[in-house]
Formats: C-alpha cells, sequence, structure tokens
C-alpha cells in the first residue's frame, strides 16, 4: 500500500518592494513632463515672446485706405494742370496766327507859329502838329479811349492837350491836329536863355510825349493797355517854322 503524499507548504507572504526599488520602476513621460511642469501658474517670458514674434511674422498687413479728400484734390489739381496747358496752348496759337501788333503814333508835320518872351522867365508860345494814329492789325480793331499829348521844352512841360476818344478798323490811320497854347509859361533862367538862343540859330528842339490807354476788340475777346509814345522834333525858327526833321517811338 501506498503511503500517502505530504502536504504543500504555504505559499511565501508577498513582499513589497523597498523605497529603494520603487525609485527604480519607470514612470510614464506623460507623468514625467506633468510632474516637472511648473504648478505655480506663472509663463516663460522667453516662449511668451517667440510666440509673439511668430505671431508677427504669420500676421497678414491690411492695406490702408486712401481719403477720399486727397483724391478729389489730386483730381481737381490735373483738371486745372489740363485747363492751364490747353489755355497756354490756344493764347500761343492765336498769338502766331493773328500777330497782333501796338498802334502807331507819329508826328509828320508840324508847325511853330510863335515865341515870345514877356520876361527872361516867363513866355508864350504856340506850336502845332499832326498826328498820325494808326492801327497796323489786319485782324484786330482797337479803340483809343484815353489820349494825353504833352509839349516839353528838355524835361519841362510848356503845354498839355487833350485829345478825344476814337475807334480804328483793322488797317486804318487817323490824321489829328493838335493845338498848344503856351501862356506865361515859368521857364527857369538857363532855359530861357537856351530856348532864346535856339530861335536865334533857327533850330528849335521840342519834344513830344503821348499816353494812351488802347482797347483792341478781336471778337468776343477785349483786352486793354497803355502805350507811350516819344518824338523829338527838330523846328526851324517862328513865325514860320516847319517841321525839319523828326523820330518817334511808341512801347507799352
Amino acid at each position: 500500500m501506498l503511503s500517502p503524499l505530504p502536504p504543500r507548504p504555504p505559499p511565501p507572504p508577498p513582499v513589497s518592494p523597498s523605497p529603494l526599488l520603487k525609485r527604480a520602476i519607470p514612470v510614464p513621460v506623460d507623468q514625467f513632463v506633468n510632474q516637472q511642469t511648473p504648478t505655480s501658474g506663472k509663463t516663460d517670458p522667453d516662449s511668451e515672446h517667440s510666440r509673439e514674434v511668430r505671431k508677427s511674422i504669420l500676421r497678414q498687413p491690411h492695406p490702408r485706405r486712401t481719403n477720399p479728400l486727397i483724391w478729389c484734390c489730386a483730381i481737381l489739381c490735373l483738371i486745372f494742370s489740363l485747363i492751364l496747358i490747353l489755355f497756354g496752348v490756344a493764347t500761343l496759337i492765336i498769338y502766331l496766327s493773328i500777330k497782333p501788333r501796338i498802334p502807331a503814333f507819329d508826328t509828320p508835320k508840324a508847325s511853330l507859329n510863335g515865341i515870345y518872351f514877356d520876361s527872361p522867365e516867363y513866355f508864350n508860345g504856340d506850336f502845332i502838329i499832326l498826328a498820325n494814329f494808326s492801327n497796323p492789325n489786319r485782324r484786330i480793331d482797337v479803340r483809343f479811349e484815353y489820349l494825353v499829348i504833352e509839349l516839353y521844352f528838355h524835361d519841362r512841360l510848356i503845354s498839355t492837350q487833350a485829345v478825344q476818344r476814337f475807334s480804328q478798323r483793322r488797317g486804318e490811320a487817323r490824321l489829328e491836329a493838335v493845338h498848344f497854347i503856351s501862356s506865361l509859361v515859368y521857364l527857369p533862367q538857363n532855359l530861357g536863355a537856351e530856348l532864346q538862343k535856339q530861335v536865334s540859330s533857327n533850330r528849335v528842339n521840342y519834344n513830344i510825349r503821348g499816353t494812351f490807354k488802347v482797347r483792341a476788340n478781336l471778337g468776343l475777346i477785349h483786352f486793354s493797355y497803355w502805350l507811350h509814345s516819344r518824338c523829338e522834333l527838330l523846328m526851324s525858327s517862328p513865325p514860320t517854322g516847319v517841321l525839319v526833321s523828326h523820330s518817334c517811338k511808341t512801347k507799352r
């Protein structure tokens, strides 16, 4: 007969790992990262700065719209510039096609009827000129709206005469007799002596100065300007003094 087997010994109780073994046990990465993350709530300034730099680089700039007032000013300036250019071109074309010329003033004839001295410094005179006003333009009519002619001996005014206004068509000429009367006109002693000397030598020099306001008419276009004429006349002695020579210039 077989003898019964001896009973099994009880299993040994479980041994808990020591603290040193617990440290050697590997920990998951996520848990390790969470443990390393600071829990105080403070953020890293370097990481915030880098994020801001990346955001500024990735942020697209928004285009700025131009103020409508600036557009209006630019358009007005452009229109004004075009008008000036067109006006200048039109003026140049009209000027080249018309070729405007200023009216001319001349004294083709003159008569010195008398010079009388009441004293060495006062004299009386009688002098007549034939003034010739001519309009050399072929397409422009003119009107003389103001006419004053002055008689000088050297630089001394001895008589003044006004002429009635008149109009001239293109290419026309007008002769106007202008009578100068000098009555007790004062002359400095040196000028009085010079005038008496010229009368004795049969050579009397007079100067004519004319001031005219002219209005030019070209269809619907009207413009005015001033003319200044200067004439030097050489007369023979009175009472039958005639024009020996003369020269006249007219300018604006």
